[in-house]
């Protein structure tokens, strides 16, 4: 999700029983991001992943 939206999901984990519950941001915008502003947000959105899935 991008940063704008993460307010309402904390809401909705909170809401869902599951308060802290970790997610990936990617920063905002993306419609207007060219070719090589989307790559490097990818990338690092993939590293934030990476470390969500893989830290016990």
């Amino acid at each position: 999700m991008t940063v704008p939206f993460v307010n309402g999901a904390e809401l909705m984990a909170q809401a869902l029983g599951v308060p802290g519950y970790p997610f990936v941001v990617i920063s905002h915008p993306i419609s207007s991001a060219t070719d090589a502003e989307l790559e490097a947000k990818a990338r690092h959105t993939l590293e934030q992943a990476r470390r969500l899935l893989l830290t016990p």
